[in-house]
């Protein structure tokens, strides 16, 4: 797959939507009967609901991707990223940097005084769900779009325009998501770069999984939605005034400081990534 670029890699992708969401929306809908949910979408379901909920969706992801990985793309399963490669060292930076971007933007929306803390609300189970919860979703995610979507733009397009591109489709999948606005979008589409930038130069999952869940949990730990979705925090404040620096209602990833974090943070992963093997592949 690392050689000269082929077409197969877009058209395994436009053969891989229709059954995604055939499998994915079955688990899901089956999970959504079973929890019984089905005439209540509009309240948010319970950290365990959403647990189930992201377990199946996990199901149907891993079904398609194992299948596709397997009769479509004829490789073996592990090539989406999950090499035996720097393991503990990748997920050991992906949760500092995703523990330093949230801690950060907390201290300094409270210094500007954008929020005020009312409640610490602790619960070491909520706290466990939350782990389980947005780990779920960090491997999935990290599995769909930079294992199997962004290494199939690779090998049609090469690096950074499959990088875009699989970015811009990251961000519109979450573009349906409550309170979303242009910052939102915007900084999705760079947590897209962010997350994939990795994954160009090593072909690894560790780091990205890491970064994806470490920036989610902090995220909603310390009190924010998780993109525009309220979830357990033990931090809970007010927002004095919903504006582009605290990020309103649609969380951290809503504000300009998500946006200059996420920049800072591209281009140190960039060039350390760039230090060390040379060139992406």
């Amino acid at each position: 797959m690392e050689g000269k670029l082929s077409s197969k890699g877009w058209k395994h992708l436009i053969l891989f939507v229709l059954p995604y969401l055939l499998f994915v929306g079955s688990f899901q809908y089956l999970g959504i009967f079973l929890l019984g949910v089905e005439n209540n979408m509009l309240k948010a379901p319970s950290l365990l609901q959403s647990i189930v909920l992201a377990f199946l969706g996990a199901i149907g992801t891993f079904l398609v991707l194992f299948i596709f990985m397997k009769y479509v793309d004829r490789r073996p399963f592990i090539d989406v990223g999950f090499r035996n490669q720097n393991i503990y060292s990748s997920i050991f930076v992906g949760l500092l940097l995703g523990f330093f971007a949230l801690a950060s933007g907390l201290l300094i929306s409270i210094e500007f005084e954008q929020l005020q803390i009312t409640q610490i609300d602790f619960s070491s189970s909520k706290i466990l769900q939350s782990i389980v919860l947005f780990l779920i979703i960090a491997i999935t995610e990290e599995t769909l779009f930079r294992g199997y979507v962004l290494r199939n733009l690779t090998w049609s397009f090469g690096p950074y325009i499959g990088l875009i591109v699989s970015a811009i489709l990251f961000a519109l999948m979450h573009g349906f998501n409550p309170n979303i606005n242009l910052i939102g979008l915007l900084n999705l589409f760079l947590a897209g770069l962010l997350l994939g930038l990795s994954y160009l130069f090593n072909k690894n999952l560790w780091l990205p999984i890491s970064l994806h869940f470490s920036w989610n949990f902090f995220q909603s730990l310390f009190g924010y939605n998780v993109s525009g979705q309220n979830s357990y925090s033990l931090i809970e404040f007010k927002v004095i005034e919903a504006n582009l620096v605290n990020g309103g209602d649609f969380g951290f990833e809503g504000s300009i400081f998500a946006t200059v974090i996420q920049i800072l943070l591209i281009a140190l992963i960039y060039f350390y990534y760039r230090k060390v093997y040379g060139k992406t592949s």
